[in-house]
């Protein structure tokens, strides 16, 4: 029996229908559920943000008591999901399903370990605590640039399929619903579809290339007036879903130009296809002449060379610290696949730990400079303490000079121990700045005037030179005292007699900026970035005395101030510390 026309229009009409509207089905469902997950997360992040924001409280005072848990406690139940702080150090501070003092060090965590080293945190795993499959998010809780806690929001991955799953049965739902309206449009006006069909094909052919712009004017109220609408709506969607590919594709862009780590992607060929602005930093190289060049020609660092061609050659990510150069840059290079795109393609990321590794140089220093410091008084008091045992106190006068050089070194081990106690509690904040305008005179004529003998004992002629036009400056008048106190101590120290010593104020803008300027021994090219450092002398001045915080103290409480200390010195020649402070006026103004 042959195949009517109407049969050969509705049926070819109602299988193309039934294709798109299935393949826009399967779309749809992957990318909101992609969607779907990636706004939950951003979602729980935003969550434990607000967490972090309400717990800090609970955390600056140090004490991790049942308030914090009452309050996490409430969080969770208010946002609907676990709720976990978790300290630096991997103890679990609070959570809100399971008691803290059973469960164990959530450090090693994977959402914890990326928030601490990428600042989120995110995980799809089984928890070994309630034993069940959930997302989680996590964030550092930082205040001062000291991290206090991670926040971590978790939510049962249950709920997620489960919303998922409603989702998708609403997009299939939909997709069947449209399925049958096109049968019953085919069906009944299959007839009067010819010419229709044709404007549809092309419109649709049009929509494919990318013209989502592209409407019907429908010439009739029945099925097919409403097929043809159905088609416009359809054009708005894509051209709505394409435009949120494209956002998302303008943050992806966002994100890497702003990531401090360097990331290249290179081909199978090995030609770089991207790199973001910190790769081209990094590796000192352009995007536009790296773009299409091989990885080796654009690096050009035989160690990162070998590294690429490891993963070449294994297939497996690979990773090595690599320093170059004594003084160059020490970086991380890790190589890896990109999963979806062209085989034998990789993702290099160039990670900059030059400032980590000059911390991690300037904490073993500063273990070694104090342990320099505390050995020697520690060794005389053993001495004195040896020496008076084996019968120094059968001799009165004798025993009289040990005992008063074991008082002076009893207090030069006090006077360490309050200035870094007093340098810990500025940099932590705890050491409040009673900030009022006063004038410059009150902040450096008590200094000059209480160490003037001690110059006049060294043959130095101490000099001030501050006009009566200086404006008032806004500051903590002992705090003040105490870093010119410090700045002319030193200047004492390291001038020889007949030497000059000249304190001065200058005037600029909203700030005024105070010197100390002597004619003494002058520092060192090499030594003089590091002056500031706690417990950091120079080989020369390790036999001066002093406990080497004194800059450091002055460079805290500067800073707490919000203005700037430096120095400049010229070996043999002398040296100038000049720190500045904000005009009265001018701060209180901009407040």
């Amino acid at each position: 029996m042959p195949i009517s026309i109407r049969s050969r229009i509705a049926i070819p009409y109602l299988v193309l229908i039934l294709l798109v509207m299935a393949a826009l089905a399967i779309y749809l469902i992957g990318f909101v559920g992609d969607s779907y997950r990636a706004n939950l997360q951003e979602q729980m992040t935003v969550q434990a943000q607000l967490v972090g924001d309400a717990v800090a409280p609970w955390l600056d005072d140090g004490q991790h008591t049942a308030d914090l848990r009452q309050q996490v406690a409430y969080l969770a139940d208010v946002l609907g999901a676990r709720v976990t702080i978790v300290a630096p150090d991997g103890r679990v501070l609070a959570d809100s399903d399971v008691e803290p003092e059973t469960m164990a060090s959530h450090l090693f965590r994977p959402e914890v370990q990326q928030a601490l080293t990428a600042g989120q945190g995110s995980a799809i795993r089984l928890s070994d605590t309630v034993r069940m499959r959930m997302m989680y998010v996590a964030v550092p809780l930082q205040e001062d640039g000291q991290l206090l806690a991670i926040v971590r929001v978790a939510l049962p991955l249950s709920e997620i399929e489960r919303d998922l799953a409603s989702i998708r049965r609403a997009i299939l739902l939909a997709a069947l619903v449209a399925g049958a309206v096109t049968l019953v449009l085919a069906v009944g006006i299959a007839d009067r579809m010819l010419s229709p069909l044709r404007r549809l094909r092309h419109a649709m052919d049009r929509v494919m290339q990318g013209e989502f712009d592209t409407h019907l004017v429908p010439t009739s109220r029945d099925e097919l007036g409403e097929l043809l609408l159905a088609h416009n709506r359809m054009a708005d969607h894509l051209k709505q879903t394409m435009a949120r590919l494209d956002d998302e594709r303008s943050q992806l862009r966002a994100v890497l130009e702003h990531m401090a780590d360097g990331v290249l992607i290179a081909d199978a060929e090995g030609q770089v296809q991207m790199l973001n602005p910190s790769a081209e930093s990094i590796l000192d190289v352009d995007a536009q002449r790296a773009l299409g060049r091989s990885f080796p020609q654009v690096v050009r660092e035989h160690q990162m060379i070998d590294v690429w061609q490891a993963y070449r050659e294994t297939g497996e990510s690979q990773e090595q610290l690599i320093e170059a150069t004594p003084r160059g840059p020490f970086v991380r290079v890790v190589v890896s696949s990109l999963s979806g795109v062209e085989a034998g393609a990789s993702l290099i990321i160039v990670q900059d730990l030059s400032q980590i590794r000059r911390l991690e140089t300037v904490r073993r220093e500063f273990v070694s400079n104090i342990s320099h410091e505390l050995r020697t008084p520690l060794a005389s008091l053993r001495a004195i303490a040896d020496t008076l045992r084996d019968g120094a106190l059968d001799d009165p006068p004798a025993a009289e000079r040990f005992l008063d050089r074991m008082d002076a070194e009893i207090d030069a081990l006090t006077q360490m121990v309050e200035e870094l106690m007093e340098l810990s509690r500025i940099e932590s904040g705890r050491v409040p700045m009673r900030l009022a305008p006063v004038t410059v005179a009150d902040v450096v004529w008590p200094a000059i005037e209480r160490l003037r003998p001690q110059a006049e004992r060294a043959d130095l002629v101490l000099h001030a030179d501050i006009g009566d036009d200086m404006p008032m400056v806004l500051g903590d008048l002992v705090r003040l005292n105490q870093v010119v106190t410090n700045l002319l101590h030193n200047a004492i120290k390291f001038t020889p007699p007949g030497g000059l010593i000249t304190v001065r104020a200058e005037h600029t803008a909203d700030m005024v900026t105070i010197c100390v300027e002597d004619t003494g021994i002058g520092i060192a090219p090499d030594v003089l970035p590091r002056i500031f450092e706690r417990f950091y002398k120079a080989d020369r001045a390790r036999s001066e005395g002093g406990t080497g915080l004194g800059l450091a103290i002055a460079k805290h409480i500067v800073q707490s101030h919000g203005g700037a200390i430096w120095a400049e010195s010229v070996e043999g020649q002398g040296s100038t510390f000049c720190f500045s402070l904000f005009v009265a006026q001018d701060v209180s103004a901009s407040r």
